[in-house]
């Protein structure tokens, strides 16, 4: 329920993941992230990203040109503020993520644009 989202996530987390809000760019810790793992769902912890598809993409935003798999992720049509954009959101919980633009690196051409406090990282176990 949403109550029990309130009392399992942040106020930030909830915002964003709950609420569709969008973190202030360049405030996540997630930027500057680069070691080897997996950035998963804040919250479900369903695996979201690997680590090597993660790039600089100067947004201000944790970036990735891939999720993990085909069924990592779902999208939806938004059209809020005036523009048409795809949603990213948790395929299990469906907590907004984030928004994917076709302005990405090679090999897929995408940038998935996450909101940082959506996710939390687990570093590779040695």
């Amino acid at each position: 329920t949403d109550e029990e989202w309130k009392k399992a996530l942040t106020p930030e987390q909830y915002a964003v993941l709950r609420q569709h809000d969008t973190e202030r760019a360049g405030t996540s810790p997630l930027n500057v992230e680069k070691r080897d793992g997996t950035f998963v769902c804040a919250g479900c912890s369903a695996p979201l990203f690997a680590a090597d598809t993660k790039y600089e993409s100067g947004s201000g935003w944790p970036s990735f040109f891939a999720p993990l798999d085909e069924t990592a992720v779902d999208t939806t049509v938004d059209k809020a503020y005036g523009m048409t954009r795809t949603e990213v959101h948790c395929a299990r919980c469906g907590g907004h993520l984030g928004h994917v633009f076709p302005d990405g690196p090679r090999p897929t051409g995408q940038r998935y644009c996450m909101n940082g406090v959506a996710m939390k990282f687990e570093p590779k176990k040695p």
